[in-house]
């Protein structure tokens, strides 16, 4: 087994959208987004009573998932986004991704050494 990320910040305030999990070193965002509130297309839904209500509400959310989006990415931050359903089926992928985005970064900063 690979050794377990570290460098992470729960749910910071002072990121937009306050991502669940912040890895500042790496400038990577990770959201973990809720199939009915975010509206995935594979599996969420507008539920029937107070229809247009839901739709409403469902819609705000992703126009607000990508509004964080975009000033995150001003800021040069990267951004994984993972569905509820990607999580219960397969969180060692989820993990596995993450642990990619943080080592590629770690590999292609410069240096810390030295120049200061």
């Amino acid at each position: 087994m690979q050794g377990s990320l570290r460098g992470w910040k729960l749910r910071p305030s002072e990121m937009p959208g306050r991502p669940d999990f912040w890895f500042p070193e790496a400038r990577l965002a990770v959201f973990l987004d809720g199939c009915f509130w975010h509206g995935c297309p594979k599996c969420g839904h507008y539920p029937k009573t107070r229809a247009a209500f839901w739709k409403a509400k469902i819609n705000l959310n992703r126009e607000r998932d990508r509004r964080t989006n975009r000033e995150l990415h001003r800021r040069g931050c990267r951004i994984v986004r993972f569905w509820e359903h990607e999580i219960q089926q397969d969180l060692k992928d989820c993990v596995k991704r993450v642990r990619t985005l943080v080592t590629q970064s770690a590999r292609n900063e410069p240096s810390r050494h030295g120049r200061g």
